[in-house]
């Protein structure tokens, strides 16, 4: 017979392992995964910022001059009130209703003893945006909220200042926090959308460059080889054949490093045009309009490189943080300068470059240009390099 204490083991074993498991197949709201022990896992600034407002619970114990017995219920509250909070925003999502459930009745509770913390309906009315994905289960438990704030209300007389506050900033707050949920629920399928777009694209070209390199040195390889082998069996018996052999191999080899050339300049006289292409499938699946060139001027083969690696992390700033619904490219050439100006309507206000913006800017400084950029009404990028002389061009393959 099992012994009680190896069941408690076996249960407890299981309770944690469900529980962990739960959280790692979510991650956290914004990507992140972050063990469950780690205090960067509980503090999220998105919601702790919001417990200022815990402020005013001490409106009504101050200016009453309470005695200490509900200073005491006062901080007893505050001390139930953050564990259940986190629980409610950052544990895994199957427990979030545990935390919800408890906020609610702590403000049935505790409201009616201090009036001035009825905001803490409006942490249950953001709680349950938490709790289901459901548009409909929302706003059911959100009204249901609603009904009893104002049942309680109307049995215990409190005033008019709770239940207008607990009623209609629940709702306000509860239906915008389920809305930016569903927003970086839509920010999150986009980012696999667009990082599997991406990971197809470099599959694809890969492909191409196979078949190409195939196409091109199949053949020329395949006659090198065969003549190599018929010069060394010539070359004792038929010198003179086999010389002739010998140099129609250097004939072929030639031809072929001449193809491979005019393959590899082919791929980059396409790189840039390929890559507006491709940033504009990209801003359609984000659903941003995108003002483009109906074609690309002439580029060098260093110039067109750089500016399209420009233009896609470009493209994937945009998509990933500017919050825009309309983007523009312009490409132009003069005589002694190329110029291409990426422009959103985006949230802007960039006040620190990350690795992507200094990997422009080197890139861009290689070359001996510049790079200005304006965040104020949104995003402007404007890349200017310098034209390169025809000397600026060898060693290029």
């Amino acid at each position: 017979m099992t012994p009680p204490s190896a069941h408690r083991r076996n249960i407890g074993t299981w309770l944690r392992g469900w529980y962990q498991t739960d959280y790692q197949n979510v991650g956290g709201e914004h990507g992140e995964r972050f063990p469950l022990r780690s205090w960067r896992h509980w503090i999220d600034y998105d919601n702790a910022v919001y417990l200022v407002y815990l402020g005013f619970w001490f409106m009504q114990p101050y200016l009453d001059r309470a005695p200490i017995k509900e200073w005491l219920w006062l901080f007893l509250a505050l001390a139930l009130f953050l564990p259940l909070f986190l629980t409610a925003h950052r544990a895994p999502p199957r427990f979030r209703w545990v935390g919800a459930v408890g906020l609610f009745l702590l403000g049935l509770v505790y409201v009616p003893v201090n009036q001035s913390a009825c905001g803490i309906f409006i942490y249950v009315g953001v709680a349950i945006a938490e709790v289901s994905e459901s548009a409909n289960t929302v706003v059911t438990l959100l009204l249901l909220e609603c009904g009893v704030i104002m049942a309680e209300c109307l049995l215990f007389h409190l005033t008019v200042w709770v239940w207008s506050i607990g009623i209609g900033f629940s709702l306000l707050f509860g239906m915008n926090q389920f809305r930016m949920k569903q927003k970086r629920r839509g920010d999150a399928k986009l980012r696999m959308a667009h990082e599997e777009i991406e990971q197809l694209a470099k599959t694809a070209e890969r492909e191409r460059i196979a078949r190409d390199m195939h196409d091109v040195l199949g053949h020329s390889l395949s006659v090198i080889v065969l003549k190599s082998e018929l010069a060394g069996r010539l070359l004792a018996m038929q010198p003179a054949r086999a010389a002739l052999e010998i140099a129609e191999i250097e004939a072929t080899a030639r031809q072929a490093l001449a193809e491979v050339r005019k393959t590899i300049t082919g791929y980059r006289s396409e790189g840039f045009a390929s890559e507006l292409t491709r940033a504009a499938q990209v801003l359609e699946t984000a659903g941003i309009r995108l003002n483009k060139p109906a074609k690309a001027p002439y580029l060098t083969p260093r110039h067109e490189a750089t500016l399209s690696l420009v233009l896609r992390e470009a493209v994937t700033n945009i998509v990933r943080h500017a919050g825009a619904s309309e983007c523009s490219i312009e490409l132009s050439t003069k005589r002694d300068s190329t110029q291409l100006v990426i422009a959103d309507d985006g949230r802007g206000d960039i006040r620190q470059e990350g690795n992507g913006l200094r990997g422009m800017r080197e890139r861009v400084a290689e070359l001996g240009g510049s790079l200005s950029l304006e965040s104020t009404r949104g995003t402007r990028l404007q890349i200017e390099l310098p034209q390169m002389t025809g000397n600026a061009e060898v060693g290029e393959p």
